[in-house]
């Protein structure tokens, strides 16, 4: 057949607009509990659908659309979980993403229906969108338990990132780690595990230290890291030679986050560092592509943003640090390493 070679490949806008769908068929099967239904085993297609209340076409359209994107697979008897399925899309696994992908289902995905009036205004759409002023979860997470389930999906993204952030940097002369916002602790426990000598700390606030407690248990870790809690922009900090922030940054604007690195450089001893977690735009602002769909994602739901490691540069270096490095990674977060 005659191809015109003036005419641009149309692949790339396609993939795109088909992009949202892939992303609303994962979140749907989470939701409806497909994954949670199939665990270990595999499932007939109408079994399926009477088990979980739903129609026996529209299922088998949903599972074949997870088998396409590759997070079911089939089998003799029905549809089965990949790996990958089973090991980040159910409530029962260690590692589960499950609270972050409803999470991005029932906030997220409406917050980013208004990302046109987010460009425009250059505010988050909280108010837009949800008919109140902030991210204020206690209008999503009412219990406990769901509270709990959006800090493990966090947590099985930390479980990703973290190792890989604790060693970009050779951190044995640091003494003990105090990680600001740490949630359930994956990073302290991370850097814990991986240089002997260290001392932990999860700081964070009072309703997310249960599962602190718990997940250093069962790391073995409970004679290294203590938790505590306390509002980073409000206590005083524990003491410590090395702070940490994952994914902190990026959620404020720029005088807030002057007047935290301000209070972690005032706290640290001299020799003292701050270990930074957040995808770093390249100096261009070219890419990755991963930082800046995270740098919208900012745009529509916080007060903040991606920066280049320039930007990080300077506000370290205003705060009073020096010998500020960054290291990428492949991972969803790269590093920043300043010190006092």
């Amino acid at each position: 057949m005659f191809h015109d070679v003036s005419i641009p490949d149309p692949t790339i806008v396609l993939d795109h607009l088909e992009a949202f769908r892939r992303s609303k068929t994962m979140f749907a099967a989470v939701d409806l509990g497909v994954f949670d239904a199939l665990g270990d085993g595999s499932v007939d297609c109408d079994a399926l659908a009477n088990q979980l209340g739903c129609n026996a076409d529209a299922m088998r359209t949903l599972l074949e659309s997870c088998v396409a994107i590759g997070l079911l697979q089939k089998c003799e008897i029905g549809f089965q979980n990949t790996a990958v399925a089973r090991t980040y899309l159910c409530s029962d696994s260690p590692r589960r993403m499950t609270g972050y992908i409803q999470y991005s289902n029932d906030v997220m995905w409406k917050m980013w229906a208004n990302l046109e009036d987010a460009i425009r205004d250059g505010s988050h759409r909280w108010k837009q969108t949800f008919g109140f002023d902030g991210p204020i979860f206690s209008h999503f997470f009412r219990t406990p338990e769901a509270m709990d389930e959006f800090l493990m999906g966090m947590h099985g993204f930390g479980m990703i990132t973290s190792p890989r952030i604790v060693e970009l940097f050779d951190l044995s002369k640091f003494e003990r780690l105090c990680d600001l916002g740490g949630a359930t602790g994956h990073l302290t426990i991370a850097a814990c595990q991986r240089y002997e000598r260290l001392q932990g700390i999860v700081f964070d606030l009072p309703h997310a230290l249960g599962l602190a407690r718990q997940m250093v248990t069962e790391a073995g870790l409970g004679n290294r890291i203590d938790v505590e809690g306390g509002d980073f922009f409000v206590d005083a900090l524990p003491t410590a030679d090395l702070y940490a922030l994952g994914r902190i940054v990026h959620d404020w604007d720029e005088p807030k986050i002057q007047q935290l690195l301000a209070k972690i450089y005032d706290t640290l001893p001299v020799g003292g560092g701050l270990l930074i977690g957040e995808k770093v735009l390249h100096e261009d602002r070219s890419g990755p592509r991963w930082a800046l769909m995270q740098s919208l994602n900012m745009l529509v739901c916080t007060e903040g943003k991606e920066r280049s490691g320039a930007e990080y540069d300077r506000l370290l270096c205003e705060a009073g640090f020096s010998k500020v490095r960054i290291a990428r990674t492949q991972v969803p977060l790269d590093a920043v390493l300043a010190i006092k």
